[in-house]
């Protein structure tokens, strides 16, 4: 990892748990130029060749046990980029992939990261994808993140997509579309803090295509402050299929938080469900943990991140 300095080291273990070189293929990004890369025998990692900014992965079928690192991050204020990734998984692989993006903004202007990831999941292939956002810096520039995810996921394939928001991102828009074939398998599970002014918008789109396709997309969140969250599921049932969409949140302060859970069954075997659940901390809880000797914000704070594990 040449020439990454000390802020840079700090917010990749953040958003990636790297303090080294991974082991595996590994594509790292600083400051809008490449910092890294490696392939391995089964996964090959090379530059766009269409002109566009970004890299195509490609995992060769029956490849396991082995993962992709590719994380970003931004130690410049006032830099801006848009990056294309696409994967190309392979049938009846099993691979991890560990993405997130990590902005450091001591200035005054904004610096600001937007990326598309498509995913092209082969037959009867296993992803696991983490992504992961984090900021921080004392300067009055803001730090903005805009990822956008396209899934296509082949016949008997799932994916489980672990979305993370850490900290310190002042403005965000997230959009997610996934098509599932018939027996494919989406599980999302995202997880999102806002304080001060941050606005946080999650969009998801799930359409079931083929018979027994399955979806089960959970938000947990947590919004302090004057912060506002969006958190906007649609799931579309165009076989026999099963789906669930969740938002379960804790408001705080001035806070607020809009949830838009949506269903649309075209098919008479499409089974849907939906569950929306906004509410404060209860008083309760706080006096429990402050009679085993913690202050009320250590109390607070303990409860937040029991929420967000």
């Amino acid at each position: 990892m040449k020439g990454l300095d000390e802020i840079q080291m700090r917010m990749l273990e953040e958003i990636a748990g790297l303090h080294e070189v991974p082991a595996g293929a590994y594509n790292i990004r600083a400051n809008g130029m490449a910092a890294g890369r490696a392939a391995t025998e089964n996964i090959d990692i090379v530059t766009k060749e269409d002109g566009k900014n970004g890299i195509d992965i490609r995992i060769k079928p029956g490849t396991k046990r082995e993962s992709v690192h590719i994380p970003v991050v931004l130690s410049q204020s006032g830099l801006t980029e848009m990056v294309y990734n696409d994967f190309y998984i392979g049938e009846d692989s099993d691979v991890v992939i560990v993405a997130g993006c990590g902005i450091h903004n001591s200035g005054d202007q904004d610096s600001k990261h937007d990326g598309i990831h498509r995913f092209y999941v082969g037959k009867n292939a296993k992803v696991k994808y983490v992504e992961k956002h984090y900021g921080d810096g004392d300067g009055n520039g803001k730090r903005i993140m805009n990822p956008g995810t396209e899934v296509y996921m082949e016949e008997g394939s799932s994916m489980e997509m672990e979305m993370v928001q850490i900290k310190g991102v002042d403005s965000t828009q997230r959009t997610t579309v996934a098509e599932l074939a018939a027996g494919a398998r989406l599980v999302v599970r995202e997880r999102l803090l806002t304080h001060g002014h941050q606005a946080a918008i999650s969009d998801y789109v799930v359409r079931l295509n083929g018979e027994d396709a399955s979806a089960d997309v959970v938000s947990r969140s947590v919004a302090k402050d004057s912060s506002y969250q969006k958190f906007d599921s649609q799931i579309v049932g165009n076989a026999k299929c099963t789906g669930h969409t969740e938002c379960d949140a804790i408001i705080m302060g001035n806070a607020r938080i809009l949830a838009v859970p949506q269903l649309e069954a075209n098919d008479l075997d499409a089974a849907l469900i939906h569950e929306a659940a906004i509410g404060k901390i209860a008083g309760e809880q706080i006096i429990k943990l402050m009679t085993l000797g913690l202050t009320e914000e250590e109390a607070e704070a303990q409860i937040v991140n029991g929420f967000l594990k």
